[in-house]
């Protein structure tokens, strides 16, 4: 049987209040849901670049545990609140890395081909997970809540309700935000490329 949402909550506010004895108890009702957040991710990543992703789905967990402890100053409000944490900082776990990757030494992720290949070479190539964190950045300087948004329903798997919970506005809003806020990034990747 999982766990209800507001056990979930009530663990959680009682770990914001400094009883520590409550994260033992709040650990086993998150895991799954984290493992799957965690492997919403490392799939996207897969689709996106099937050979390129080396990060392992239980590194990216024990990470963004391991960050959740730390961040001892969260007031946390609900299961919903938690989990929208939580992919936020999957999110930059996995740019981290991305961004770590890629500015290695001998051009990092840059594909060595000679003169004669490089005449019919294509640059074209799918919007990567960098290309999305910088373009919901410029999103968040325009506007923060539809940022916020997408953050929480691509990354995080929050449903439209959840997302309206945490976001304390109505679902109708969230799904405006969500519609305006998909054009936007679209733009903006285009623009990039």
């Amino acid at each position: 049987m999982s766990p209800s949402s507001r056990e979930i909550t009530q663990w959680l506010v009682a770990w914001s209040d400094g009883d520590q004895t409550a994260l033992d108890h709040l650990v086993p009702l998150v895991s799954k849901e984290l493992r799957r957040l965690a492997k919403s991710h490392m799939n996207r990543e897969r689709r996106r670049k099937p050979q390129g992703v080396t990060l392992q789905t239980t590194v990216l967990i024990n990470e963004a545990y391991l960050r959740l402890i730390d961040a001892n100053d969260v007031q946390w409000h609900s299961r919903a609140h938690f989990f929208a944490i939580a992919s936020r900082l999957m999110r930059r776990i996995l740019v981290d890395y991305a961004r770590s990757r890629y500015s290695a030494k001998r051009g990092g992720a840059a594909e060595q081909i000679s003169l004669a290949a490089a005449e019919g070479f294509s640059v074209e190539r799918a919007p990567d997970l960098v290309a999305l964190d910088d373009a919901l950045d410029a999103l968040a300087k325009i506007d923060d809540r539809k940022s916020r948004v997408v953050e929480m329903r691509f990354f995080g798997g929050l449903s439209v309700e959840e997302t309206a919970e945490v976001l304390k506005v109505s679902p109708d809003t969230v799904m405006r935000d969500w519609r305006l806020a998909k054009s936007l990034l679209l733009r903006e990747l285009e623009r990039r490329s």
